[in-house]
């Protein structure tokens, strides 16, 4: 196994939207794109961040992903809207369309807002911190298609699903406080995750994987190696099967967007589904008492004595919190793997300046 390197955030940052923008998308664009990446590596979600870039090149040259893109209207009432992505960067068709679910939810109290076929959103606890920077509960719901399903559904022994997310997320209870971000694959591990592993040489957590013969495995390489392959596992057994399979309902079926069952849609890139609730806390009653409760809620659970002194009781969010302070303060740790292929990527576009590692 080999050590990772380390870069700083910074001149990563720099790297990436470098990269975007040579893919053809406008500064403002390749901005987005690239600081979404980069807050994924740096909240400790390397699944979802720099990794993925190398691949969204392939795909924009493949014609399978299009800089630039407005989303399309499909439907749009005061609080209920359906946008088709059209295959665009999904990071910033993606924030545009929280944008309006947002303002309708202000104006409404409540929003919904469907978006089908669009390129990957990437982490989707980045649009639930979108909606809680506003002041606004958000729930969400997404599926996903890319290359043949990765996840087995419980009881079986190969993919038919996606890892399919779940996120909620809750505004701060206080001024200058920290929102609640409930962001999660309903696969045991994300696939990404189990990508990173692969490129570094290391396992995967127990309970992960099996290998095509349904059976347990700690080694990612069945997913990427082995022919016929393995499977990922749901979390929580039946209970994460079950969550995965409503995502495929709401977020693909219901808005007439991908399903990973149709082998014709399979090397289409990465086409994600998203339906999201977006709710305005004031419109239920008195929103001082919500906050105070919010408040007192967090600070009770918090104050269970840890099983491990070392490790003290966190809210969803927190970790992310403090992995993004140390990775800005020492740098963000990169598989030599992950990092060979942004560095190729790069050159491949004309770009040279690569940042220095340690």
């Amino acid at each position: 196994m080999t050590a990772d390197v380390i870069v700083e955030a910074s001149a990563l940052g720099d790297l990436l939207r470098a990269v975007v923008g040579a893919t053809g998308s406008a500064a403002a664009e390749a901005e987005e794109v690239a600081r979404h990446l980069l807050e994924a590596n740096l909240q400790g979600h390397d699944s979802h961040g720099i990794m993925l870039l190398p691949r969204y090149v392939d795909h924009v040259r493949d014609g399978k992903l299009h800089p630039n893109v407005t989303p399309e209207v499909i439907r749009q009432d005061p609080s209920l809207a359906l946008f088709d992505g059209r295959m665009g960067y999904g990071q910033q068709v993606g924030r545009t369309c929280m944008d309006w679910a947002i303002g309708a939810a202000r104006a409404h109290g409540h929003a919904v807002m469907g978006l089908r076929n669009v390129h990957h959103i990437g982490r989707v606890g980045t649009y639930g911190e979108q909606a809680a920077a506003a002041g606004m509960i958000s729930v969400h719901f997404v599926n996903g298609v890319s290359g043949a399903p990765a996840v087995a559904p419980f009881g079986g022994s190969d993919g038919r699903l996606s890892t399919n997310p779940v996120c909620v997320t809750i505004p701060p209870a206080t001024p200058g406080g920290q929102p609640l971000v409930l962001d999660f694959a309903t696969s045991a591990i994300a696939l990404g995750k189990c990508r990173v592993a692969f490129n570094a040489g290391r396992p995967v957590p127990a309970g992960a994987l099996v290998d095509a013969k349904g059976q347990p495995s700690t080694d990612p390489g069945v997913l990427y190696r082995d022919n016929p392959r393995g499977a990922l596992q749901s979390f929580g057994a039946h209970k994460g099967y079950g969550l995965a399979l409503v995502c495929e309902i709401l977020a693909g079926a219901l808005l007439g967007g991908a399903t990973a069952w149709r082998p014709e849609l399979r090397d289409s890139g990465i086409v994600n589904s998203w339906l999201a609730f977006v709710l305005d806390p004031s419109r239920f009653g008195d929103i001082a008492a919500f906050r105070s409760e919010l408040a007192a809620v967090i600070a009770d659970v918090k104050a269970s004595p840890p099983a491990d002194p070392d490790s003290p009781v966190l809210v969803a969010g927190e970790k992310e919190r403090i992995t993004k302070a140390k990775r800005l303060a020492g740098g963000i740790p990169v598989d030599p793997t992950t990092w060979c292929n942004l560095v190729r990527a790069a050159q491949s576009l004309g770009i040279n300046a690569i940042p220095e590692v340690r």
